[in-house]
């Protein structure tokens, strides 16, 4: 049977018609709906993949309508599609006031490409490869500080390797007094800005009542203050040339017409890379761990050195349990997506859950089988974790590398068990989904 990437492409056009087909069917909206993807999204999605297919209308408290994709034809023609109708940016403004206006993520169209431009060389290429070995001390260096033959949760310890991380690769920071009052500002901000609770108050007042609410600008200005010295002490370097943190290069690089970053420029992305590149690499390590400990033969394949599986335990943790649950783009005209014509307003969603769990696509998909991706690559429309198009994550290769890095360390250097043998079930942390208890395990040293 052909795969998605071998298909050809679905009929995804702008249409100039002047009425529309009423949306596809799905659950009625209302308290209920909203309760039930807040606290058990999981089961909901593949209740209402039951019920009304690949396809179907989610309506979300004051969001547009998500029409809602389950299918890699489907998502290939979305990320395929004309970008200047399939809006990201605008999907993404509930981040506005965390990440700025001139984060990559929350631009569109020509603004988008213009900033994307400037992002991309750090991640890429021989650069990259440099920080491998700042990603394995940062591992080896948080490996030493953890207890022996004792339950705890590896979650926030999995934060503090990939704060490391982001502190010495993209602020170029090490240990000092400054940047300890740094790393102990961004934690506070981030456990803040994860919180579900507060997510939801985030969301009930809207960016403009949030951007002046008291307890938000608590949060938020010592960590804009802290960057702000970051960029300062940055620019006056007289030796940016031979520094290979992206921040140096981000101080030296130039729009198309010659100018550089302004200081709030820099202060968006770097809040961008710190949300993006964080957060949601700890959790994806978390749940790779999650897994193997209760799978010893996978882990003791994985303890030998296996190249090749490595990559593959990676491929399918983020196949299983991607971490961000879906992608959106919301429509700036009428288009069309396999002969219905969606109204202008409406956002469709490639729901990253259910491509990853199409039955279609991965057999037995609720079972966690890295041998599944050993000696083959997912297509390209079927493995999604990082949404794909022009948007696919700017630090996608980054996020595996390390991941690949960290997971080596840690096996290398001690033998884990489940502190608990039951699976850990899916818990929202604001826009990501983590361990319930965080991935507790019993470690000792190899």
């Amino acid at each position: 049977m052909a795969t998605a990437a071998e298909a050809p492409p679905v009929a995804a056009r702008p249409a100039g018609g002047s009425g529309f087909a009423r949306l596809p069917p799905g659950p009625r909206p209302g308290p209920l709906t909203n309760a039930g993807w807040i606290f058990r999204p999981l089961p909901l999605l593949e209740r209402w993949r039951e019920r009304y297919g690949n396809t179907f209308t989610l309506k979300l408290a004051q969001e547009p309508p998500w029409v809602v994709l389950g299918d890699p034809q489907d998502v290939r023609a979305v990320f395929q599609g004309d970008p200047s109708i399939l809006h990201a940016g605008e999907g993404n403004q509930i981040l506005l006031p965390i990440l700025g206006r001139h984060s990559v993520l929350l631009l569109d169209d020509e603004r988008h490409l213009r900033q994307r431009k400037l992002m991309l060389p750090p991640f890429h290429g021989e650069r990259m490869q440099r920080h491998v070995e700042t990603m394995a001390e940062a591992a080896r260096q948080e490996i030493e500080r953890w207890p022996a033959g004792e339950a705890f949760p590896l979650h926030p310890h999995m934060q503090d390797v990939t704060l490391e991380v982001i502190m010495r690769v993209v602020f170029g920071e090490t240990e000092d007094a400054r940047s300890d009052d740094l790393r102990a500002g961004i934690k506070r901000f981030l456990e803040f800005g994860t919180d579900w609770k507060v997510f939801v108050r985030m969301a009930v007042l809207g960016n403009e009542r949030l951007q002046r609410a008291r307890f938000f600008r608590a949060a938020m200005d010592p960590v804009d203050a802290a960057i702000a010295g970051i960029i300062a002490r940055r620019r006056a370097e007289p030796d940016l040339d031979g520094r290979d943190d992206v921040l140096s290069m981000l101080v030296l690089s130039r729009h198309d017409d010659g100018t550089a970053m302004s200081d709030q420029e820099l202060r968006d992305e770097l809040m961008t890379l710190l949300v993006a590149g964080h957060e949601t690499t700890a959790t994806a390590l978390a749940w790779a761990l999650e897994r193997l400990v209760r799978h010893p033969a996978m882990l003791d394949r994985l303890a030998s050195g296996d190249e090749e599986y490595l990559d593959a335990v990676v491929t399918e943790t983020l196949r299983r349990r991607p971490v961000v649950p879906l992608v959106l783009r919301k429509l700036t005209a009428p288009w069309e997506l396999n002969g219905r014509l969606l109204p202008a307003g409406v956002a469709v969603s490639p729901n990253i859950h259910l491509v990853h769990h199409n039955p279609d696509v991965y057999p037995d998909p609720f079972a966690f089988r890295p041998e599944r991706f050993v000696g083959r690559q997912p297509g390209t429309y079927e493995w999604i974790p990082f949404g794909g198009g022009i948007r696919r994550c700017i630090g996608a290769s980054f996020a595996v590398t390390e991941m690949r890095t960290v997971l080596a360390e840690v096996v290398r250097t001690v033998a884990l068990r489940p502190a608990d043998p039951a699976p850990e079930r899916v818990a929202r942390r604001a826009i990501t989904w983590t361990p319930s208890s965080g991935a507790r395990v019993i470690a000792a040293r190899r």
